[in-house]
């Protein structure tokens, strides 16, 4: 086997980065980071969220610029004032949320993202090139709103791909693709590593950086606290240096005993709303007592009018399409749904989940006082209120000043473990939540998933609707698919394998791709 370009020790490296810093108001986001990429390696950048990563990238790429230090491209110091700059380097980047006009071709996508007027067959030509080259199935003639989540960040690939980047850095690419897609992803990327080019690779799954990356660095609070072999690191450890202190285990307390049928949707249908709104079609399921019921999917797929049609912010015309302990609530509204037992945790936290200039205090009375004593006969308790409040924040360890902090103060992973602190203390009945752990890092993950276990082995049901197909296997007795607004038929996660699962997030789309459709160019 022929040595790539990073098993050579000798070899310089392509970028170097020495005593980089970087601070915003109240937070140094970069400390003295110091580490370097060497031509063909592919370098994963470790850390829980608001350990720097972001920062340093933006850094790299010229959307920021450091406070100190030095940045070295091919032994020489060089300074990166724009992301023009950097692209006129070599340095290309594909960001987490693409940059893209749903109603335009591919081609003309790609076009917009060039920095230098082509020709509409000259670029046509260099677009196939690059496509036959890399494998990439992708019509250029196509609009981006008809494609999937793993063709529209091919289209960025392209583009960067397309200036012959000598860096290119990847921001989460993982995150919202099936299995499928992300295998297909990595074939791609191994491939532009064996040309020469180096990869920069920011994420937070951890098995992926052991079957990717040849090194990675570890950030935690703006500094470099690890280098590591990934290939040779278990990812517990991985993840015990990111959170400096040791990773929690699950600990299954619930017995396997399932109990009565405590949440039943049948034949549930309610239209998208307007202009992008995924319906909702004939969704059926049931979930019962001491159960977790997992729904995976990428996202867009009618994940969020799913929760907001059992949440109660959007009715059915159908009382019995939903049945909450045996009471039909379809056509009731979230108040009513909570005080008959049902909680619920939206996606998104500031505006939603929570009201941002609100206290915390303030945040947990919003949807307690359904379940607890906080406002009798409509008069708030403001004793029980901080008491309930402080009792969250101390048992899912939330960084905050106390009850009175107003939840814009918060960190989004501080936040996300109060709000999750909020439902669960409230032991309900029925708990339906999505993206349970988004934005935490692994330790506060880890309790956040343990006490979704607890409360199922209390009796309540629990639906866990997540992109992270890693945390449902661990978590779910059952598991769903949702896809362009339907719900496949709950099934045992011990009887799925992680190919089926991915082949069912991408529907009958997705299923061509696995098995290799053509190239279109």
């Amino acid at each position: 086997m022929t040595a790539s370009p990073h098993d050579r020790t000798d070899t310089p490296p392509r970028l170097v980065l020495s005593g980089v810093s970087k601070s915003f108001p109240g937070v140094k986001a970069n400390d003295d980071i110091s580490f370097s990429v060497k031509p063909g390696e592919i370098h994963a950048l470790l850390g829980e969220n608001g350990a720097g990563k972001s920062t340093l990238v933006k850094v790299i790429y010229g959307v920021q610029q450091a406070d100190s230090g030095s940045i070295s491209w091919d032994g020489q110091p060089v300074s990166i004032p724009s992301p023009k700059a950097a692209r006129r380097l070599g340095i290309g980047m594909v960001f987490q949320h693409f940059s893209l006009f749903d109603a335009m071709t591919v081609i003309e996508n790609i076009a917009l993202g060039l920095d230098e007027a082509v020709d509409r067959e000259e670029l046509k030509t260099r677009v196939a090139k690059v496509l036959q080259s890399y494998s990439l199935p992708l019509d250029p003639e196509r609009e981006v709103h008809t494609l999937s989540v793993g063709e529209r960040q091919r289209i960025e690939i392209v583009r960067c791909l397309l200036q012959k980047p000598r860096l290119l850095i990847m921001d989460e690419p993982t995150s919202v693709l099936t299995p499928q897609e992300v295998e297909r992803l990595f074939e791609t990327l191994r491939q532009i590593a064996s040309e020469g080019c180096s990869i920069l690779y920011i994420s937070h799954k951890l098995h992926e950086i052991k079957a990717l990356c040849d090194t990675a660095t570890i950030l935690r609070a703006g500094r470099v606290v690890a280098t590591c072999d990934p290939q040779q690191e278990t990812t517990r450890r991985m993840a015990e240096l990111m959170i400096g202190a040791e990773l929690r285990q699950i600990e299954n307390t619930h017995s396997g005993r399932i109990g009565k049928r405590r949440l039943i949707v049948s034949g549930l249908t309610l239209p998208g709303e307007p202009p992008f709104g995924t319906s909702l079609r004939d969704i059926s399921f049931e979930a019962r007592a001491g159960e977790i019921l997992g729904i995976a999917g990428v996202a867009g797929n009618g994940q969020a009018e799913l929760l907001g049609a059992l949440s109660g912010e959007r009715l059915s015309a159908v009382p019995n399409a939903i049945m909450l302990d045996g009471k039909p609530v379809g056509s009731e509204g979230a108040g009513a749904r909570r005080s008959a037992g049902l909680a619920c945790v939206p996606e998104e936290r500031n505006g939603h989940a929570a009201v941002p200039d609100f206290s915390l205090a303030e945040n947990a009375i919003l949807t307690a006082r359904y379940r607890l004593p906080l406002a009798p006969r409509g008069f708030i308790r403001l004793a029980a209120v901080r008491r309930f409040a402080q009792a969250v924040i101390g048992r899912f360890d939330v960084r905050t000043t106390g009850p009175g902090s107003p939840a814009r103060a918060l960190s989004g992973g501080n936040l996300q473990k109060f709000i999750m602190g909020r439902e669960i203390g409230q032991e309900p009945g029925v708990l339906v939540v999505s993206q349970p752990t988004w934005g935490v890092d692994a330790g506060a993950a880890a309790a956040i998933r343990q006490a979704l276990v607890d409360l199922a082995a209390k009796g309540s049901a629990v639906v866990v609707i997540s992109q992270d197909l890693d945390e449902l296997l661990e978590l779910a007795d059952r598991l769903s698919v949702i896809n362009e607004g339907r719900l496949s038929p709950p099934r045992p996660v011990a009887e799925l394998a992680i190919d089926e699962i991915g082949l069912m997030m991408g529907g009958v789309h997705g299923a061509a791709q696995a098995e290799g459709a053509p190239l279109h160019a």
